[in-house]
């Protein structure tokens, strides 16, 4: 680490073991553990309107259902376009600089809807507008996923990005569990306001005010940039002609997307279809998503991640089936149980699809390089990392399109058929699908061609 610039890293090779053991695992260690306290506290933030929408007409908000579940679907979609920018700001303006900045720009949603859920005139298209903001919590994921991969040998990555993207993931637990007790204080009421219709609306944004500061502390003495990950946009771009970008983005809808889709709609959906029912119960879900991540990681290290996704799609199928019949029945035991097992499955696919993606990467670059000897080798697993690294963030932008679709299509299912069946045969199939997909081109046998390699032989 050159001593003139500190934050910057110039000598970075985690596949020497000798460098890896010697300083490498504990820099890695350092920027990992900052870079899981700004990602979980930008889920905190992305998903804070799943709370936030369910007490909304409590406060005096007169929104109908589907204008609600529009407020909780939004911050998916500008999370998820927010991403195709953060996943290429590591490379232009390095992870512990960008780390910086997106943990501050946290402190612009979360202060507007502190302001703006105290007065219940507001127009529904000025709140729609405040919560939109709450999609830069969403671009976090991107970057810091794109950064971590750079710090971690090959042999690794699956368990470090499962840890980083779970630590991150279970923000939106402790979102779902902790604004709805902070909302009934008056502890931290800034602006001295009286409760809005019983709740005090604002503490659900004045909460992470600290928790953002510390994060953004942290990031500014803890963490560093690495020069080996420098790259031109043009470079990293050339993953949108890759195939496997279009069909990993795809399958990652099916796993990441039910992820953040069915946490930020499962509030209110039990408020929806079991009014009887608390919503403190909802942050169970992406809780057990979220401790599931890193194991499907580990899994997927272990045996390959295609293996582990297409049996986990199959899992998830048969959890949507359980949950349809139970939301039918009105059995809110076997309801919560079957989202339970979907929320699990979810966990699991997100791990072992991120793993899968790096080691396309690298057979296919391996590939190209075959019998041109160790240079070309040695460039082929450069030009990999760097692929590989957009690539991360790329296609977690695309997935991230679920927290956007799945509250948004059980919003106009119940609006349409007065129930949320017809959104989640829809979303059956679609897991229909991605395990074909899955199968077709990443566990078929025999797909070798002089162009590109066998991933099924590859175990990826």
């Amino acid at each position: 680490m050159p001593e003139h610039n500190p934050t910057w890293i110039s000598d970075w090779n985690p596949e020497d073991e000798k460098f890896w053991e010697s300083r490498g695992k504990f820099i890695a260690r350092r920027n990992l553990i900052w870079s899981i306290v700004a990602e979980h506290i930008g889920f905190s933030v992305w998903l804070i309107w799943s709370i936030v929408a369910t007490k909304l007409p409590q406060a005096g908000f007169h929104y109908s259902t589907d204008q609600l579940f529009q407020l909780v679907a939004l911050p998916g979609l500008i999370g998820s376009l927010m991403r195709f920018p953060y996943t290429f700001a590591v490379t232009t303006f390095g992870g512990r600089n960008w780390t910086i900045f997106s943990a501050t720009v946290l402190f612009i949603p979360t202060l507007s809807l502190a302001y703006f859920v105290s007065h219940p005139e507001t127009p529904f298209w000025l709140m729609l507008l405040v919560a939109s903001f709450a999609g830069l919590g969403g671009g976090n994921f991107a970057s810091s996923m794109a950064n971590i991969s750079f710090f971690y040998p090959d042999r690794m990555k699956g368990w470090a990005l499962g840890l980083n993207a779970a630590g991150g993931n279970i923000g939106v637990s402790s979102v779902q569990l902790l604004t709805p007790m902070l909302m009934g204080l008056g502890l931290i009421n800034l602006y001295r306001a009286a409760p809005v219709g019983g709740v005090y609306l604002q503490n659900a944004g004045l909460m992470w005010v600290l928790p953002i500061a510390i994060a953004v502390f942290g990031a500014v003495f803890f963490m560093n940039n690495l020069t080996s990950a420098k790259a031109s946009i043009t470079n990293q771009l050339a993953i949108v002609k890759r195939k496997h970008t279009w069909i990993m983005s795809f399958i990652y809808i099916g796993t990441f997307g039910s992820f953040i889709g069915y946490s930020a709609a499962f509030p209110l959906l039990i408020k929806t279809q079991f009014p009887a029912m608390t919503i403190a119960i909802a942050f169970l879900g992406p809780l057990v998503g979220s401790i599931a991540r890193p194991f499907g990681g580990l899994l997927a290290d272990k045996v390959g991640g295609a293996i582990i996704t297409f049996w986990n799609f199959i899992a998830m199928a048969a959890a949507t089936i359980g949950v349809l019949y139970f939301v039918g029945a009105k059995d809110f035991t076997g309801f919560l149980a079957m989202f339970l097992i979907l929320f699990v499955a979810t966990g699991i696919g997100n791990g072992s699809t991120y793993r899968m993606i790096p080691s396309i990467f690298r057979e296919e670059n391996l590939h190209k390089a075959r019998g041109k000897g160790d240079a070309a080798r040695a460039m082929a697993l450069k030009a990999a990392s760097i692929e590989s690294g957009a690539a991360l963030g790329f296609i977690g932008a695309i997935g991230a399109c679920g927290g956007y679709l799945i509250p948004s299509g059980f919003g106009k299912s119940i609006a349409i058929t007065g129930g949320p069946q017809l959104a989640l045969m829809i979303y059956l199939a679609f897991y229909a699908v991605c395990l074909a997909m899955t199968w077709w081109f990443y566990l078929r046998k025999g797909l070798e061609s002089a162009g590109a390699p066998s991933l099924a032989e590859a175990r990826v």
